[in-house]
């Protein structure tokens, strides 16, 4: 299913702008692709590789580069000189953070403001900078995030396009789910919609695969629309039901059995490892919800639908279970902990790891370790 087939709501509004330049006179030679949120990564790959990559070409025009393997200046040369098999050529620089690390690297910049005062006309540069989290209200944006996007700008802003991509909100998801489905001649209704996004926190590539399913289980049945139940029954009970085994697992402290229902969530999804993302999106929402139930000792559902607001509630059937397991941490900090160890997991998985499964067995096991600290820095050294 294509994702830059479907006119964007507000959140892909800036994606939109950039390839509607990018496809025109007015594009500029360089750009910053600012934020991690994978989808609209996507989403901006496919749409420069459809205007201005020829599917016969791209094996002479299309370069896919890694600041971690091959230097600035490398990167710099390649887009300078022109290629004999192809009149344009478009790079892909990932790792934009290792410009920012130890050392000025005055160098470095020296030879990028070199480069863009007298670029080639015949490439596009585009920087990957995924390091950085741009939350759907920005006014949340975390300081080390806003640092570090302000020195891209001051280093970057003047010789190149800063695009900025945006989590998507809720709203736009339901908005966009609609829209695919009925692209594909199906009527998605608003609360299977609303479900649809509720159960999978608009993490927006893990949207779209199950919305896929959803649309060939419709087809299947000789249905043109995908009502609240079918959701219920094709994603979220089942998702989430897995989910809270694991969560009930991990906090009884549970290893082996953690490990085993986090292999088979994996088995169960049609994209394997690809999944990652999602699963630890969801992990993270759970964390949280434990952290407030267990800051506003919660003991009763009637309690719970007072603490969790509207789009972070939990499924009617999880609701006894997750008051259970956030009872089990004692001490907030344990909780706390693990939704910083969650986040760094999130971050090296979008670093594109070799292994994304043993990724995620390592968090499982630190979560569900029983003495977390101790138990944390041996599985770091291992």
């Amino acid at each position: 299913m294509s994702a830059s087939n479907t006119a964007g709501p507000r959140s892909f509004a800036a994606i939109d702008r950039f390839l509607a330049e990018a496809a025109s006179d007015a594009r500029r030679s360089g750009y910053v692709l600012l934020g991690d949120d994978a989808f609209l990564m996507q989403r901006a790959r496919r749409g420069i590789l459809d205007a201005l990559v020829p599917s016969d070409l791209r094996d002479f025009c299309l370069h896919d580069l890694d600041l971690a393997d091959t230097s600035i200046f490398e990167a710099l040369d390649l887009a300078q000189t022109p290629s004999l098999m192809a009149p344009f050529q478009v790079l892909f620089i990932r790792n934009l953070k290792t410009l920012y690390g130890r050392g000025q690297k005055k160098d470095e910049f020296a030879a990028i403001d070199d480069y863009f005062r007298r670029a080639n006309p015949q490439a596009l540069i585009i920087f990957i900078a995924d390091h950085i989290r741009l939350p759907q209200d920005l006014r949340t944006m975390d300081m080390q995030d806003k640092d570090r996007a302000e020195k891209i700008r001051e280093t970057l802003g003047d010789a190149c396009g800063i695009v900025e991509l945006q989590h998507v909100s809720d709203d736009d998801a339901i908005q966009w789910a609609i829209r695919q489905a009925a692209s594909q001649n199906i009527r998605l209704t608003d609360d299977a919609a609303r479900e649809l996004v509720d159960s999978l926190g608009a993490e927006m590539l893990t949207l779209e695969s199950e919305l896929s399913k959803l649309i060939l289980y419709a087809e299947s049945q000789n249905s043109s629309a995908i009502e609240l139940a079918d959701v219920e029954t094709m994603v979220s009970a089942a998702k989430q039901r897995s989910l809270y085994e694991l969560t009930d697992a991990i906090s009884a402290k549970d290893a082996p059995r953690a490990v085993a229902l986090l292999h088979g969530l994996l088995n169960a999804s049609e994209s394997g490892e690809d999944s990652a993302i999602g699963h630890v999106f969801s992990l993270a929402k759970t964390f949280r919800q434990m952290l407030v139930l267990n800051e506003k000792q919660v003991r009763d559902q009637r309690a719970i639908w007072q603490v969790l607001w509207p789009g972070f509630r939990v499924a009617p059937f999880a609701a006894d279970a997750l008051i259970a397991q956030a009872r089990r941490y004692r001490d907030r900090s344990e909780l706390t902990r693990g939704i910083e160890l969650i986040a760094r997991a999130d971050a090296e998985l979008r670093s594109n790891p070799a292994d994304k499964r043993l990724v995620l067995e390592r968090l499982v096991l630190r979560l569900a370790a029983t003495n977390q600290p101790a138990a944390q820095d041996r599985l770091t050294d291992a």
